[in-house]
């Protein structure tokens, strides 16, 4: 199959997601996208909200039988989070942020485990410099991405020969991520973050590796970034 083939790319519609989607469509692979926004990009869609399995696993399928059955990759890049103290944070918004981080990523990719065993293809999940480094006021968003690492390390264990398993840790990207949080908790404005264009490229070489070739594991961030290491 010429280029990535095709790529089901979670939180398509911007940042990194978004990102990857072109350098995806740019590299000769077709992405296929969920995400609760419609994306820019001329791309086949399905609207879903990850914290809800069910919705999850149908917008898969939906996706994989617009794909004619054949699914070569997948990279699980939606993510949200809720920035405060426990006990300030609402128990309704810390929850969600491990549903749409952790399950809605555990979710997506049981969906497509099936197609990705048949094709020999390839998980992405999105980790986090704050799922291997835990700082305060961010204990959802710690709490999800460390639950992404292990998943990841356990799954890759699990389907070893079967299908290829990387772990991506970004560090910050200049995206609209950062955009409703408190001013305490957005980067100042001289943060060194990257362009996601740049962490896309990552991705896309990870998608691009033959099968029985993985790469587990890489942290991608700025080098003067100061959540790593």
């Amino acid at each position: 199959m010429a280029g990535l083939g095709n790529i089901l790319i979670t939180g398509g519609a911007s940042g990194l997601g978004a990102a990857t989607v072109a350098v995806v469509r740019e590299q000769g692979g077709t992405p296929f996208v969920i995400d609760r926004a419609r994306p820019a990009a001329d791309v086949e869609f399905v609207e879903a909200d990850l914290s809800e399995t069910a919705s999850a696993e149908a917008a898969v399928r939906q996706l994989v039988d617009r794909a004619g059955g054949r699914l070569d990759g997948v990279f699980t890049a939606a993510g949200i989070d809720a920035c405060g103290a426990l006990d300030v944070v609402s128990a309704g918004d810390w929850e969600r942020v491990v549903r749409v981080n952790l399950l809605g990523t555990v979710a997506v990719v049981r969906a497509a485990l099936p197609f990705l065993k048949e094709s020999r293809g390839t998980v992405v999940t999105c980790g986090s410099t704050l799922g291997i480094k835990a700082v305060g006021d961010a204990t959802a968003y710690c709490a999800a991405k460390f639950g992404v690492v292990g998943f990841t390390r356990a799954l890759a264990a699990e389907t070893a020969g079967a299908v290829g398993v990387t772990l991506l840790i970004p560090g910050g990207m200049h995206t609209a991520f950062f955009d409703d949080r408190a001013e305490q908790y957005k980067p100042p404005p001289d943060a060194r973050l990257n362009q996601p264009e740049d962490v896309a490229r990552t991705v896309a070489f990870v998608l691009s590796q033959p099968p029985g070739c993985e790469i587990r594991e890489l942290v991608v961030c700025s080098s003067e970034e100061g959540s790593w290491p």
